[in-house]
């Protein structure tokens, strides 16, 4: 299995093969556990126009995302996975937009086999993938706002590519180095009130969920289901 490394939204579009796009601070973070709680699916769209566009349209149920990590004016939920974890969504059709991680999906969205990913199920990205056995898969991590590197997401590549190999990384040392990194401390930081620590305990449950998200088409439509 031949594995590349990407990054951002260049990396998205050059993405070739089975693809993940990562997004670990918090937009697959929020899109696995929204499915977790039983949203029926994800539509991912690339931005918040088109996502209220398919509410009003009667497509979707619920929209959630972000904008500058902010909740979009007119959105149900913002991109925080502890909201979706207490939201009531099960059997619901939610969309979802935002600035890194669903642009980066809908620029890789041609490939025929497509994955969003974080942390929380990257073991059961790792097992969906390897039971399928494809020749060539790109790991794109998607960084803040889709332009600028962002350590958990880069370090989830690395991990997602040690378990593709048939390594056994310690998730609790990943916990541990990310709880130091740079890109947590905006978590609890008061001035950003939008950035709740809890997200980003949550985004750090490594392998909490145990299904991969992947992306089917759906007429132009990308949704993400379980797999």
């Amino acid at each position: 299995m031949q594995i590349h490394l990407l990054s951002l939204m260049a990396g998205a579009r050059q993405a070739t093969g089975t693809v993940v796009i990562i997004d670990v601070y918090r937009a697959f973070t929020t899109a696995a556990v929204a499915l977790h709680a039983g949203a029926a699916c994800i539509i991912l769209v690339d931005n918040p126009q088109k996502a209220l566009e398919l509410r009003r349209s009667g497509q979707c149920d619920r929209c959630f995302g972000e904008v500058g990590g902010v909740k979009v004016p007119g959105f149900d939920f913002g991109n925080s996975p502890h909201e979706l974890s207490r939201a009531e969504v099960r059997g619901k059709t939610l969309v979802q937009s935002t600035s890194a991680g669903t642009r980066g999906a809908t620029a890789a969205g041609a490939n025929a086999v497509l994955y969003v990913a974080a942390l929380v199920n990257a073991s059961a990205t790792a097992r969906s993938i390897l039971a399928a056995a494809p020749a060539e898969v790109s790991l794109v991590a998607m960084g803040t706002g889709g332009e600028e590197r962002s350590e958990e997401d880069e370090l989830c590549s690395l991990y997602l590519r040690n378990l593709l190999h048939g390594r056994r990384p310690d998730p609790a040392a990943i916990r541990a180095l990310l709880l130091s990194s740079c890109d947590s401390a905006k978590f609890g930081d008061p001035q950003l009130p939008h950035f709740d620590p809890r997200d980003r305990d949550i985004a750090l449950e490594v392998n909490s969920i145990p299904f991969a998200v992947q992306i089917h088409t759906q007429g132009d439509l990308l949704v993400a289901v379980p797999d």
